[in-house]
């Protein structure tokens, strides 16, 4: 048996590959490297270069490497790009993932872990969401999952492919070992900017409103460790294999801290002030996002190890240096 992690030479893929290669298992993974690196993926691993539509190529890893889980990572991921470029994120979030189930279900995979997120939620409030809140997202990229969810539902109940959809709050950190970390140029996940312009490779960054309705005015999110995440997936894949039933479930820790409250856990842990400006709101930036985890907690039995946010901050920093190095070598 062997896994197939699509999009694993990505942030979150990468670590994932780590966890299961950890764990003693068989890894493929399938990724177009449109955002990910080669060199992210550990040598133990199979690295196959191509696109998860391409129906032919999944049918023929799922066969030829006796694939019976997916991991499905792959997928375009910021929200603002959404709102201008909508049908892209329909095309590659929703319809490639339907090509992906299709192959699955034909290829007889029994397991299949979905990437899904907290914006399916929209604007939620300062309470933790549960997973059975009203489903509002507020941009293409959190209908784009919504509607994978809805067609993982509906393929599970025609076809007996069993699931699980997790759906992520504010991914962050990097792993602790120094083996991968978010390594994208221009990302735009908050604690990698502030990280980055830290460390002087942004000149600034940049706050994109400060008039929302929470105590400082800056947007609230729920800021959950890359290797807590990789985790709870490892987790679902072990429940899924002993018979677990289909499952939808938040991974964040339950409190959130405000745009503001990161720009200073980085000055704190970095030890020196740098320059951060105040824009305008993004369009589908929603004011605050919590995750009310306790399904993940006793269903899963995931019990996270790196809810401290200098912990994640420390690790994201040590990764810039890594990554700097790396770049660096590659000139």
């Amino acid at each position: 048996m062997s896994v197939l992690v699509t999009g694993g030479a990505g942030y979150i893929g990468s670590h994932m590959v780590w966890e299961l290669l950890d764990a003693g298992e068989e890894v493929v993974v399938l990724d177009r490297l449109s955002t990910g690196f080669d060199w992210a993926v550990p040598p133990e691993a199979r690295l196959v270069v191509g696109d998860i539509a391409d129906r032919d190529l999944v049918a023929t890893l799922i066969r030829d490497h006796a694939v019976d889980a997916i991991i499905h990572f792959a997928g375009s991921i910021i929200v603002p790009e959404s709102v201008a470029d909508p049908l892209a994120y329909y095309e590659n979030n929703t319809c490639k993932t339907r090509a992906l189930i299709e192959a699955a279900v034909k290829g007889g995979v029994a397991n299949f872990i979905f990437s899904s997120t907290a914006a399916v939620y929209g604007g939620a409030g300062m309470e933790p969401v549960r997973e059975d809140a009203r489903l509002a997202p507020e941009s293409p990229y959190g209908a784009s999952k919504l509607m994978s969810e809805w067609m993982l539902r509906d393929a599970a109940a025609a076809h007996g492919l069993r699931y699980s959809a997790l759906r992520y709050f504010n991914v962050a950190g990097a792993d602790p070992k120094g083996r991968t970390g978010q390594s994208t140029p221009g990302a735009t996940h908050l604690i990698k900017v502030a990280c980055e312009t830290a460390l002087d490779k942004r000149p600034y960054m940049q706050i994109f409103g400060k008039d929302y309705p929470t105590p400082d005015g800056t947007c609230i999110r729920d800021y959950i460790h890359v290797s807590d995440l990789v985790a709870a997936h490892r987790l679902a894949l072990q429940r899924l294999r002993n018979g677990g039933a289909s499952l939808v479930a938040n991974c964040g820790y339950g409190h959130g801290y405000s745009v503001l409250e990161v720009i200073d856990a980085v000055r704190r842990v970095f030890g020196r002030d740098f320059d951060v400006r105040t824009g305008d709101r993004r369009p589908g930036d929603a004011a605050a996002v919590v995750a009310n985890s306790d399904l993940a907690r006793s269903e899963l039995g995931w019990s996270p190890r790196y809810d401290d946010l200098d912990a994640i901050v420390r690790d994201a920093l040590a990764w810039e240096r890594i990554l700097s190095k790396k770049n660096s070598s590659r000139e």
